[in-house]
């Protein structure tokens, strides 16, 4: 399973879910890291922590970089892409708001679920990302509808960091998050390109 060297993530880019959580869109892009060590495959379990009461899945349209992006342009990032996968930002909500910043929230292990990639570079505009637990639609969203469109995301991220092949950037999640409980099958799906489904445990 590929192990991207950063996962870099996006908060409130989609504004019916900074709206459902009650808060403004951004007047920029609200960037966060996730650790690689959160990274699992599908079919492998999201660990829910004892430490936290509620657990949420968030689906994302995640990009893989292709080629090295530093102070790039948009054009140069949209050509700069590998690929596209299904992505999980699954998120400890409660430990999120308690902590003021979202590290601990957002880094536990096994709270990142990342599809297999799809290679290409289909239209940016135009993918769709479904969440479904137990079979049941809970997330849908269009990329046509991202507070900042994913040329321009990337383009910003790269006057900070520089993209390296194989990162992953998490383009924001839709509105619709939800708790997960043990026992559940969590699947996010980019319509057409990746999957990655998990069931959910408690920690031993």
């Amino acid at each position: 399973m590929h192990r991207p060297g950063k996962i870099v993530c996006v908060g409130r880019n989609y504004r019916e879910h900074a709206k459902e959580l009650g808060n403004e869109v951004p007047a920029a892009p609200l960037l966060f890291l996730k650790p690689p060590s959160a990274v699992i495959a599908t079919g492998a379990a999201v660990v829910m922590p004892a430490v936290s009461q509620r657990v949420d899945f968030e689906g994302e349209v995640g990009i893989v970089i292709g080629a090295p992006l530093r102070l790039a342009t948009p054009a140069q990032c949209a050509a700069g892409i590998r690929g596209v996968v299904a992505l999980n930002d699954v998120t400890a909500r409660d430990l999120q708001k308690s902590d003021g910043q979202w590290t601990r929230g957002k880094g536990f292990d096994t709270f990142c679920p990342i599809g297999p990639e799809w290679a290409g570079v289909p239209a940016l505009d135009a993918i769709t990302v479904v969440t479904r637990v137990n079979g049941e639609e809970k997330q849908r969203g269009s990329t046509a509808d991202l507070v900042f469109p994913i040329p321009d995301l990337l383009s910003y991220i790269s006057q900070i960091m520089t993209l390296e092949p194989g990162d992953v950037v998490a383009t924001g999640t839709p509105a619709g998050v939800g708790p997960l409980q043990s026992g559940d099958v969590v699947e996010v799906e980019l319509i057409g390109y990746s999957t990655v489904r998990n069931p959910v445990e408690a920690e031993a």
